[in-house]
């Protein structure tokens, strides 16, 4: 029997979708539309992402056997469809087998699994644990899909330096398809596109590049689908922060394959990338995790006013009720800049005075603080009143609290346990002050794609324009307690993203002493950091997955 030519042209659908991890019926479901939106199109292949029939990453939930046999059984059945004569599939899911538990693909055709391929490169670093629940696959060999030997390499196995793509290509493979879960970070794009060029140039192999979309927690999967050609020229790019499938036409050439059909879509930049993170982050959370509605505290500030802009962005202005908190310290500006700014973003507003409660809560405590002198103790009882009012509405109504505060507080513990930092999400947390002026003022002259609040300025001019302050007494701003912003969020940069010395950073033109107490407050406020609700990961090195420093630490750079 003659053996079938092999083809000269292949049409793959990228599919860069939005799981929903540990609904894997729901996620299958998903992948079988998209397949028939494949062949609709004339797709002969679909490549969906890393581990997507149970989301990504999946953490210790793939240590229950009960979880991982039912991502498999899912494949199976997924696999039977593929008996139509339609579209080739390769999906991620774990896999348990006699080697162990793995991070895998299965490729799917002709009604049954053709071929599995095991992660080898485990990332360990940052956001990532894996080797905490997965076991190293061995080196793979091509996969042959209807004549044509494609490689398969998972994510990290581009990323690292174990030599996978090298041993695809050295075995016969043809092209390289990478199913990922690459989160974003700031510019982040330019890196992967750099890591994919170095592995065309090590194997002469074009590469596909499939990326997550989504949020997962804190992480935001922001598709940004790409490919290399050969000749390392840009073949194809995807959306960036959009579900998009897209069918893209290879051609063989000589002996191999340059893309000759596939989208280029611009790919947004700084300020409209993070607002974008943000607002899908958001979105995200508060929809797989089936609130119905948000509810925050609007102070008239320019972080709870981000993060209400965020949120009518993110969910529409129905689902958001805005709660003014005044007490006696809170200015006449800050009354008609919260208000002005609920107007302009239609959502429900409603002022709720907190005088009775906090002066309830000083009568009580009169007889322990009789003599003492009033401070910061006070000025909680304000802050906590605020969490405590917003909980209450919370629990009441079923709406998440969003927290609002922002990573220069956080990073300084300029934020009150069990007040401003009650909540469940906080879509800012990974922005610094400065960064949060940025993107306000983005906002007011922009609407982001997909974005369901209104144009024009959204976010009053003054809460921009205004020195920023807690209220908590008489005449009080930020700077009182803390250095400038754009002085203070450069030490945090260097201190946090940069693990830079107090030297180095005094050679930046940054006073000695400034920098001794920036770090000794980063240190003691760790413990706070350690009870704050999750949020958006927008810089290289966020608190929590990225930066586990210890709550109990003495080590201060003396230098």
């Amino acid at each position: 029997m003659t053996k079938p030519a092999a083809p000269d042209i292949l049409r793959i659908a990228v599919a860069q979708l939005d799981p929903v991890l540990g609904d894997i019926e729901a996620n299958l479901a998903k992948a079988r539309e998209a397949r028939a939106d494949a062949a609709r199109q004339g797709a002969d292949l679909i490549l969906f992402t890393e581990l997507f029939i149970s989301g990504y990453p999946p953490e210790d939930l793939v240590l229950k056997p009960a979880f991982t046999t039912a991502c498999e059984k899912a494949v199976r059945d997924f696999a039977t469809d593929t008996a139509d004569g339609g579209p080739g599939v390769i999906i991620g899911t774990p896999l348990k087998r006699e080697t162990g538990l793995h991070n895998s693909v299965m490729v799917l055709d002709g009604g049954k699994v053709i071929a599995e391929r095991f992660k080898v490169d485990l990332p360990n670093y940052g956001e990532f644990d894996e080797k905490r629940v997965f076991l190293a696959g061995p080196m793979p060999g091509p996969v042959n899909f209807r004549g044509v030997r494609i490689g398969i390499p998972i994510c990290e196995d581009i990323w690292g330096d174990l030599g996978v793509c090298e041993t695809l290509s050295e075995s016969g493979a043809e092209l390289l398809l990478v199913p990922n879960g690459s989160p974003y970070y700031r510019a982040k794009v330019d890196v992967r596109h750099q890591v994919a060029i170095r592995q065309v140039i090590e194997t002469g192999l074009p590469l596909i590049f499939a990326n997550q979309l989504g949020g997962q927690d804190e992480l935001i999967f922001d598709g940004a689908s790409f490919g290399i050609n050969a000749d390392k020229t840009l073949a194809f790019q995807m959306s960036q922060f959009e579900e998009q499938l897209a069918v893209i036409t290879w051609k063989r050439n000589g002996d191999g394959w340059v893309c000759v059909d596939g989208p280029m879509s611009k790919i947004p930049e700084k300020e409209e990338a993070d607002y974008r993170a943000c607002m899908l982050g958001l979105r995200d959370y508060v929809n797989k995790n089936g609130f119905k509605n948000v509810v925050l505290g609007l102070s008239g500030g320019i972080d709870s006013a981000l993060c209400a802009a965020l949120a009518v962005d993110a969910l529409g202005e129905e689902r958001l009720h805005a709660v003014m908190m005044p007490y006696r310290y809170t200015s006449k500006d800050s009354l008609k800049d919260a208000e002005d700014c609920a107007r302009a973003l239609g959502c429900r507003y409603d002022i709720v005075p907190i005088f009775e409660p906090v002066e309830g809560f000083m009568k009580a405590l009169g007889p322990i603080f009789d003599g003492m002198k009033e401070g910061i103790t006070e000025e909680n009882l304000q802050s906590r009143t605020r969490g405590t009012i917003l909980m209450a509405i919370s629990n009441k109504f079923g709406s998440m609290v969003v927290t609002t505060g922002n990573k220069s507080e956080m990073s300084v513990g300029y934020a009150t346990l069990y007040g401003d930092m009650n909540g469940g999400f906080n879509p800012i947390k990974d922005l610094y002050k400065m960064q949060v002026y940025a993107l306000s003022a983005w906002r007011n002259s922009h609407v982001p794609p997909t974005a369901l609040g209104p144009s024009g300025v959204v976010i009053p001019q003054n809460i921009i324009d205004k020195a920023p302050s807690a209220e908590l007494r008489e005449n009080q701003t930020d700077q009182d307690s803390l250095p400038p912003y754009p002085v203070l969020d450069d030490i945090l940069e260097c201190l946090v993203e940069n693990e830079m010395g107090v030297d180095d950073i005094v050679a930046r033109g940054h006073d000695r002493d400034t920098v001794h107490r920036v770090e000794h407050l980063l240190y003691i406020a760790e413990y706070k950091r350690r009870q704050s609700a999750p949020g958006v990961k927008i810089t290289k090195k966020n608190f929590g997955r990225d930066r586990r420093y210890p709550i109990t630490n003495r080590f201060r750079d003396r230098s």
